[in-house]
């Protein structure tokens, strides 16, 4: 299972390089009131890194609100939830 986890990472980010590499073109950027010409390379770079942030965030958020079970309470049915 440790390897078929390490695969898809790899294989996705493999797939985000390509993506990134092959598109290197300037685009009309805007967000709310700002607007650039930037090439779309940024732009993808950028979408992937606050995709990564958020869901890191929402990661260490949830971790956060479940509450933690007293080592005298582990069964076998707390390993598999």
């Amino acid at each position: 299972m440790r390897k078929a986890k390490l695969g898809l990472i790899l294989g996705l980010s493999l797939a985000l390089v390509l993506l990134v590499v092959q598109n290197t073109t300037s685009v009309q950027g805007r967000f709310l009131w700002f607007s650039a010409e930037v090439p779309v390379i940024l732009l993808l770079v950028l979408t992937a890194a606050g995709g990564f942030i958020l869901g890191l965030l929402v990661a260490l958020f949830y971790q956060r609100d479940k509450k933690p079970v007293p080592h005298s309470e582990y069964t076998e049915r707390t390993y598999r939830a």
